[in-house]
């Protein structure tokens, strides 16, 4: 078997209202780059990435077709490990990081699709097959809603099933941050999980001054709370803040990962196999975590993810994203009392209404 073509497409995903948070201002699209991987035997691998905004998935797209996809040609998709291998040695000099791993991820997600396909597993029985039913949390991109408008969203996901939220805070100032806090805590009671996101707005000093904030409301993870270069800040906010913290969605290697990991100042690795290699690359961060005895949890992407927390034993939440595709898919993911079960289907599952995707195609 040789892979004998790999097709890429681009499309830029218009949202049905505009997002927004403390890093990327508002939001009215997001770019998804696909790849079908297919053999000279007639099988087919999906995979995909995505970029936030409409920037960069044009640049992903054409590293893909000119730096990444004539190099696959004749290969054995089933070989994951070489080709992953291969594509991050003959990228690394433009890579290790960004466009590069985003260009990546979106191949080894196809090869991992259709080497399951090729098994007649679901995905994640395929890579281990701990348990498909899923903790899934809702992650609202809300930063600049009014008060009414967070909650009026946030009751609309409880009642679409989701037993834990995720809400943005970073506004320019920190008591309107605790207000919006403190209301969200007070209409979800005390028993469901809030979780606040920063999106790497602070320094770590204000960081720790948002973390002790928060602590009266419970809230079960400050995410991002300042940017992912900055170890020795998130130990620091971690250790004076009193709050568990999450990050890692724009950490794009294993080694950023360990050292994020190793410092003890991430009680939640969020890798993203849209941008940190794929499934394989996910993989190892995950399993880098356990052995540190540590939950993984996901961002974006979460058709695929639900797959690789169903794989591991030490999956946290699922985090269900505003740039969802499911108008664009033919099978949405289904949430049921704060659960989403990984499906059964050969490969991830995850089809595509192409004619849809045809209307909004870059």
């Amino acid at each position: 078997m040789q892979i004998e073509r790999v097709q890429v497409d681009h499309y830029d995903i218009p949202l049905a209202t505009a997002l927004t948070d403390s890093t990327h201002g508002e939001m009215t699209y997001f770019a998804v780059v696909t790849v079908r991987v297919q053999t000279s035997d007639g099988a087919e691998g999906l995979g995909y990435t995505y970029t936030v905004g409409k920037t960069g998935g044009a640049a992903v797209r054409a590293h893909l077709e000119h730096d990444v996809a004539p190099g696959l040609i004749g290969e054995d998709p089933r070989r994951v490990e070489r080709l992953w291998q291969k594509m991050w040695r003959e990228l690394h000099y433009v890579g290790r990081g960004g466009v590069a791993t985003f260009a990546i991820s979106a191949v080894d997600v196809a090869l991992w699709d259709l080497k399951a396909k090729l098994a007649g597993e679901p995905l994640w029985r395929f890579l281990g097959g701990h348990a498909p039913q899923v903790k899934v949390y809702a992650g609202g991109i809300d930063l600049l809603m009014s008060l009414d408008e967070l909650r009026a969203q946030t009751q609309a996901n409880l009642e679409r099933g989701f037993r834990a939220i995720k809400m943005k805070v970073g506004r320019d100032r920190l008591s309107e941050d605790v207000e919006r806090v403190a209301a969200l805590r007070e209409l979800l009671g005390p028993e469901i999980p809030l979780m606040v996101d920063a999106n790497m707005r602070w320094s770590p000093e204000e960081a720790v001054r948002a973390a002790r904030a928060f602590r009266e409301f419970d809230i079960y993870w400050l995410e991002e709370p300042t940017i992912p270069d900055d170890v020795e800040g998130h130990v620091r906010i971690a250790r004076d803040g009193g709050v568990p913290i999450a990050a890692g969605e724009n950490l794009h290697t294993i080694y950023e990962f360990q050292k994020a990991i190793a410092s003890g100042g991430v009680a939640f690795p969020e890798p993203d196999l849209s941008n940190i290699g794929g499934v394989t690359g996910w993989m190892k961060v995950a399993r880098l975590a356990e052995a540190h005895n540590l939950p993984v949890t996901t961002h974006g992407v979460h058709d695929l993810h639900v797959h690789l927390l169903g794989a591991v034993p030490n999956a946290s939440y699922l985090e269900a994203h505003g740039f969802g595709l499911d108008e664009y898919l033919l099978h949405p993911m289904e949430i049921d009392e704060g659960i989403v079960t990984a499906p059964d289907r050969p490969g991830h599952g995850v089809e595509f209404d192409w004619d849809a995707l045809e209307a909004v195609r870059a």
